[in-house]
C-alpha cells in the first residue's frame, strides 16, 4: 500500500523549478521531507540559498500539487539548516541539466580547503553539454543567475551555463 506521504514525494516529481524548469524540486533537491502529521502534510524545503527570490512560488507551487492530488492540508516549512549544496541534486536532475543545455555542477570536496583569491585564477575545463568537448572557456562568471556561469565551447561554437558548485 502506498502511503499519503509517499504519494506525496511522487507528486512533487512533477513539481519544475521555476528558474531552471528542466528540473523538479526533488530532481534539484530542495524537498527535504514529507511528514504525515494525520490531518496534514507537511513538506519540508531547503532553498538552494536563503535569499532565493523563487521559494514563494516554489511553496505555492509545492501545495498546489500536493492539493490537485487531492493530498492535503499541507503546508510547507523552510530549513535552512543544513544549508543546500549542488551535491544534493540527483544524478538524474545532472542528467536533464545537460540535455537542457546547462553544464551540471561536478563534485565536491568537502575536506578540501577553498582559498581566497585575490588574483582571478583560470577556472577548470567545463564539458561542454552539448558536444562533449572540454575545450571550453567562461565567458562570465555569472549566467543568467548567480549560481551559474556563462560558458562557451570553442569546438562547437555554442554558449552555455554552468552550474557552480556550491
Amino acid at each position: 500500500m502506498v502511503t499519503r506521504a509517499e504519494r506525496a514525494w511522487a507528486v512533487l516529481d512533477g513539481v519544475p523549478d521555476p528558474e531552471v524548469p528542466a528540473l523538479s524540486v526533488r530532481d534539484l533537491g530542495i524537498v527535504r521531507d514529507v511528514i504525515d502529521h494525520g490531518g496534514e502534510l507537511e513538506v519540508v524545503l531547503t532553498p538552494t540559498y536563503s535569499g532565493c527570490p523563487a521559494t514563494e512560488v516554489i511553496e505555492q507551487s509545492v501545495l498546489a500539487a500536493i492539493e490537485a492530488e487531492g493530498l492535503g492540508p499541507a503546508r510547507a516549512t523552510l530549513r535552512r539548516a543544513p544549508a543546500w549544496t549542488t551535491e544534493w541534486i540527483s544524478e538524474e536532475g545532472k542528467r536533464k541539466l545537460r540535455e537542457y543545455g546547462i553544464a551540471p555542477p561536478g563534485p565536491l570536496m568537502p575536506e578540501a580547503a577553498v582559498p581566497i583569491r585575490m588574483v582571478r585564477r583560470t577556472p577548470a575545463a567545463i564539458a561542454c553539454p552539448h558536444c562533449g568537448s572540454m575545450h571550453t572557456e567562461q565567458l562570465s562568471a555569472f549566467g543568467s543567475t548567480a549560481c551559474k556561469a556563462m560558458h562557451r565551447c570553442l569546438d562547437c561554437l555554442e554558449p552555455f551555463e554552468y552550474f557552480k558548485p556550491i
